[in-house]
């Protein structure tokens, strides 16, 4: 049978069976057919494939009208298509690739927020951000709840690093998605026993960071080493891995819980506080590069606020594509190979529009003026603030960092040395403030029951003074003057417009060999952030502040003077004559306002110097003149004078008993503390001691107390105790103003002014603070108007101070005792007494002295005026 069908007839006959390579044959017979068509009949001489140089190569050309048209489907038979122009395909272009960008296509989507991190073994696993809300919506349709995420497969046993070094262990995959996992599941999960009714501690503080709108909360280290060991082990060792973890999760956990928050802050950073370990900024060497640590200084320079790349786009100048982002490290820094369109090898535009910045600071932290060894320079470390954490510091701040210990390259180090130096820095990570606030909560409850039971006590003021150098004999007028500046005032702001000082200034003058030097050195060991200096060694620039270029960013930058390191402390300033007066009118401000204006290189700030200036001075001519006034005696201007709160004037005079008492107490002071000297071994050296020991007990009725238990009880009471004004006798401070200014313009010595008003206030605030009191009472204001009226009487000329004592006799012997007062003035009137038979009748003998004619009527006035009116009870 053809393939024309024929007429003849035949018997049907079983077809063959067909074999395999037939029926494909056959099958690729047909779908010729319906593609060439019914009518197509292929030449048999033709041979297979195109013959595109033989002669029949035309052939090939041949129409083929059933093969020449296109599907109707899908086409748009308009012809009215315009060309497009090349805006609009640029345009077209755009919308495509927004279009992918929203659906997740392409390289950015594909990649994902977590891709740098290497969380996940290969692409599927990736869970798209889709900004956050997709993906908790995908969670929720999973049934999975909202502190729960997509698991993903990490390692079980994660301190065993199978003979990696934590570097190495810590870069594979499974054990960074261990660890992102296990520290997810503590910022979710982690609650306190004082915390467990409030629910999981740290979920309360995402939430308050999300409200306060901040881009970073704190993590307590021993918290995470309590819950997460071996994250804690890995923390110090690796930081900069690790925190980026941290932030991973943290970021992760918030948008999750706050899906819409990535439109105010793009990452969240973690910040690590109370590291155990606290190291000395001299004590850092190469064991700590690239470690977190934590140490503290004083703020002694910080720069401006600068913009620092964080993630780069690149524009090819080619096509315009955007490539990126590229993210800068703190070692190196990506640039593109090759454009993502064109594949062009640049050049490349830095994309200013879409480029990421983030805030960057360098700060210079330097050691504290009180932890410096003796004949030692304080060291300093640059240190470097980003984010949130800039602008929060200030020259004179005194404040702990914890950071990533790194190292970067520096030129001139290398140039300088000779070999290669590479410069170290710290990159910090958390900042805590060192204030009397941070001190006073480091007290324990023990400490402060201690410091209540002692504030009961009746006397705790003259134990606090005889406490104050106790290896100094004497001088307790002094003491008792550093005791009320330690304790200081309560600042004032009236109106919000003005501050009023309340640390009290104290001015040292005498003879040379009072132990001057040696109270400044001793409020220097008690004092809270102490500063001591001389006047020789200091200038104006040094004292305040002064303006350095930076030798990196080229721009003028501020160095702290100790006025304003001692910023809420103590400044020390022994030989406070010697100082040039330009540089004495430079603290001016310093010592009233509290603040230091400086206007230079383009700089016009202010700096806080918010401490008591204690002072040290010698007389003019080296020994204190009695035949003069205090103005005389000292180089010093009534403005700088006037700003003191308290004089002490001490002088060297010849009395026999009281020197055989300082030599009795100056020999046993040396005897007891001998390095070598064991008690009991020598009985020569035993009877010193005790005869020191008699000699402190008969001049203080009271016992000091102990050294560390004094610094603990100022602190608390500086933080604790801020008394108020309260009904306290106001006419008496004014009658007692006014009787001063009057004595004042009598006698032409110290000038009396407005500040001595203000004085009398803080000196009695300060008081109520050594007996733990909330009010100002009125034992607080005699015992100020003491303090400020024996400097104004020392002050004056032998030839008036005699007649100032009588008429202000009422106040300077306020809460003294009536036998000691009597001693005194018994003493006073035999010392009177010689000098007149010494004088006029040359008799020194003590039978003539004895024999002195007394006006007892004259004496009992005296005593009266003292307040002694119980004299039959006294021994004559």
């Amino acid at each position: 049978m053809d393939n024309n069908g024929a007429d003849d007839v035949e018997m049907p006959v079983p077809p063959a069976p067909l074999e395999e390579d037939d029926v494909v044959e056959a099958n690729f017979a047909e779908e010729e057919e319906d593609l060439l068509g019914g009518d197509y009949n292929e030449d048999e001489n033709e041979p297979e494939g195109e013959d595109l140089m033989g002669d029949n190569m035309e052939a090939d050309y041949r129409p083929m009208p059933h093969l020449d048209e296109y599907e109707q489907e899908g086409l748009d038979l308009d012809d009215n298509v315009s060309e497009m122009s090349r805006a609009e395909y640029a345009a077209v272009n755009r919308e495509l690739k927004k279009r992918d960008r929203e659906e997740g296509v392409g390289r950015g989507g594909r990649e994902g927020r977590f891709r740098g991190l290497d969380l996940f073994d290969d692409e599927d696993d990736i869970v798209e951000p889709q900004k956050f809300g997709r993906m908790k919506d995908t969670m929720r349709n999973l049934g999975i709840s909202q502190y729960e995420e997509v698991p993903v497969e990490g390692v079980e046993n994660l301190e065993d690093m199978r003979g990696h070094t934590l570097q190495e262990w810590i870069t594979q995959i499974a054990p960074r998605t261990e660890i992102f996992n296990r520290f997810r599941n503590f910022l979710m999960n982690f609650t306190q026993e004082k915390t467990k009714k409030g629910g999981a501690l740290y979920m309360e503080r995402i939430k308050k960071m999300c409200i306060d709108n901040m881009n970073s909360f704190e993590v307590d280290y021993n918290d995470l080493a309590s819950n997460q060991e071996v994250l804690a082990f890995f923390l110090p060792e690796c930081p900069v891995e690790m925190l980026e973890l941290f932030n991973a999760a943290a970021l992760e956990v918030v948008m999750a819980n706050f899906p819409h928050y990535e439109r105010i802050n793009q990452e969240i950073v973690v910040r690590i506080s109370d590291l155990p370990i606290q190291e000395e900024i001299r004590a850092l060497r190469q064991v700590h590069l690239n470690q977190l640590i934590r140490t503290s200084g004083v703020v002694a320079s910080a720069t401006g606020i600068l913009p620092k790349l964080s993630a780069v786009k690149y524009d090819c100048t080619k096509c315009g594509a955007v490539n990126g982002p590229f993210y800068v490290t703190a070692t190196e820094e990506t640039y593109p190979t090759s454009c993502i369109e064109c594949q062009s090898r640049g050049p490349f535009d830095v994309n200013t529009l879409e480029t990421v910045y983030e805030n960057f600071q360098r700060v210079v932290i330097q050691e504290s003026p009180g932890k410096v060894a003796a004949g030692r320079l304080p060291r300093s470390k640059e240190c470097i603030f980003k984010g949130d954490l800039v602008d929060t510091v200030a020259p004179g701040d005194e404040i702990e960092v914890t950071g990533i210990y790194s190292n970067n390259y520096d030129g001139s180090l290398n140039t300088k040395n000779g070999f290669p130096v590479f410069a170290t820095v710290i990159i910090v990570n958390h900042i805590k403030r060192n204030d009397e606030n941070t001190l006073a909560r480091s007290l324990t409850d023990k400490d402060m029951k201690e410091i209540q039971a002692l504030s009961k006590e009746e006397l705790i003021s003259d134990m606090i003074t005889a406490s104050i150098a106790p290896s100094i004999y004497g001088h307790n007028d002094i003491k008792k003057a550093l005791a009320l500046a330690l304790f200081g005032g309560v600042p004032k702001n009236p109106g919000g417009k003005h501050k009023l000082r309340g640390d009290i200034n104290v001015l040292l003058c005498g003879d040379p060999g009072t132990a001057k030097s040696h109270f400044l050195k001793y409020i220097e060991k008690i004092a809270n952030r102490p500063v001591f200096t001389t006047g020789q060694g200091a200038s104006a620039v040094g004292l305040t502040a002064y303006v350095k270029k930076n030798p990196q960013t080229r721009e003028w930058t501020l160095e702290a003077g100790a006025l304003v390191l001692a910023d809420k402390g103590v400044c020390l300033i022994d030989e406070f004559d010697k100082m040039n007066d330009a540089d004495r009118t430079s603290i001016h401000e310093a010592m009233e306002q509290q603040s230091i204006s400086i206007s230079k290189a383009g700089i016009v700030t202010s700096l806080q110097a918010r401490c008591s200036v204690i002072a040290a001075a010698n007389p003019i001519g080296g020994r204190y003149d009695s035949s003069l006034t205090f103005a005389e005696n000292v180089n010093l201007s009534d403005p700088i004078l006037s700003r003191f709160d308290a004089f002490c004037i001490v002088k060297d005079t010849v009395n026999e008993e009281v020197d055989r008492k300082l030599a009795r107490f100056v020999v046993g002071s040396h005897c007891r503390n001998h390095p070598h000297f064991a008690e009991g071994d020598d009985d020569a050296v035993r009877a010193f001691e005790e005869d020191a020991e008699e000699v402190e007990n008969n001049d203080s009725h009271v016992k000091p107390i102990a050294q560390d238990v004094l610094k603990k009880y100022i602190t608390y009471a500086r933080d604790r105790i801020h008394p108020k004004l309260h009904s306290i006798d106001q006419d008496k401070i004014a009658n007692m103003y006014a009787e001063l200014r009057r004595e004042s313009m009598i006698t032409g010595s110290v000038a009396i002014t407005v500040r001595h008003i203000e004085s009398i206030i803080r000196l009695s605030e300060a008081h109520a603070k050594m007996h733990l009191r909330e009010y100002v009472n009125e034992d607080d204001v005699n015992s100020a108007i003491q303090v400020c009226l024996k400097s104004f009487v020392d002050a004056q000329k032998f030839s008036v101070k005699k007649n100032m004592e009588h008429i202000f006799s009422r106040y300077l012997s306020y809460r003294r005792d009536n036998n000691e007062l009597l001693l005194f003035m018994v003493r006073q009137l035999v010392q009177d007494q010689r000098t007149y038979l010494r004088v006029h009748w040359q008799k020194t003998n003590s039978r003539a002295i004895a024999e002195g004619q007394v006006d007892a009527d004259g004496w009992r006035d005296q005593l009266v005026e003292v307040s002694v009116r119980d004299l039959e009870e006294k021994v004559w």
